[in-house]
């Protein structure tokens, strides 16, 4: 029987992850499809109206030079401005790049080209990923240390209850300020971008999604300071860290919240939650996701 409700579950989980697959493609479809087709569209007009105006290229010379703009764009070189636009691989933008790679972010819209530099990113790589797992994991092991001393909350006075429950709440709301809320406004700023395409670059960034429509720091007619990539690559090991530390924190607030507020509307219930009004028994350590 154990196994019969197992298989059932599992086979719901796919068929609704196969639902959810299905559902984002169609929106996602609906959203975008025409708006692209505009594009190609105008683009098509641009190219025979610059054939028009420069009587001199043929169709083939334009085609050609369409398609070394595209390569250079895949190396990462952006085809505005000129020569003198700041180096792609200096200290900063390559500190940058290597946050990305060990974080998995991968925009997308720089990568090495030599053969020594793809090789030596795969063992870089290789390496980097479990040591940023290590090192989340670590923080994550602090912080159930730290939630090994709450499991006595339950039993502790009102007042403990709620000056704890009030210090999570203190965390979760000047972290998610300082990492989200904050950031995509230096990033609108800076950048010349709406607040919501921070926000929104914000989000992509930390969520490791990393699409790379919008990255920081590659404006060629915009001078930046030259530890700018960097503060940013330091801003996303911020982020991920405190993402690792909030995923098991949330819940556990929302639960004594509503805890807090079961008791200020009933005073006569005791004092503390125990295990088993947590929905817990009592050996039960408390769950952290990292």
């Amino acid at each position: 029987g154990i196994y019969d409700w197992r298989g059932s579950w599992t086979l719901s989980l796919l068929l609704g992850y196969l639902c959810y697959l299905l559902l984002g493609a169609a929106i996602f479809q609906l959203l975008e499809k025409q708006a692209e087709a505009q594009s190609r569209n105008q683009f098509q007009v641009e190219k025979l109206r610059f054939l028009e105006n420069y009587t001199c290229l043929d169709q083939y010379a334009l085609e050609r030079f369409v398609q070394v703009i595209m390569e250079a764009w895949d190396k990462g070189v952006n085809p505005t401005g000129n020569s003198t636009n700041p180096s792609n691989w200096d200290f900063s933008n390559s500190f940058f790049f290597a946050g990305t790679v060990v974080t998995t972010i991968g925009y997308g819209n720089l990568s090495p080209s030599t053969e020594a530099g793809q090789i030596f990113c795969v063992f870089y790589a290789l390496f980097g990923i479990p040591l940023n797992v290590v090192f989340f994991n670590h923080l994550g092991t602090g912080l159930r240390s730290h939630l090994a001393t709450l499991e006595t909350w339950g039993h502790q006075s009102r007042h403990y209850q709620v000056v704890q429950t009030l210090s999570l709440a203190l965390f979760l709301t000047l972290g998610t300020f300082l990492l989200l809320i904050f950031p995509p406004m230096v990033f609108s700023h800076v950048e010349g971008w709406s607040y919501g395409e921070g926000f929104y670059f914000a989000f992509i960034t930390l969520s490791t999604i990393g699409f790379g429509d919008y990255v920081v720091g590659t404006d060629p007619n915009k001078h930046y300071i030259s530890v700018y990539r960097s503060l940013a690559a330091v801003w996303i090991i911020l982020g991920l860290a405190w993402l690792a530390l909030v995923l098991p924190l949330g819940p556990m607030v929302l639960h004594r919240l509503m805890h807090l507020w079961q008791l200020n509307k009933d005073p006569g219930s005791k004092k503390g939650i125990g295990p088993e009004a947590d929905g817990l028994s009592h050996p039960t350590k408390l769950p952290i996701a990292i």
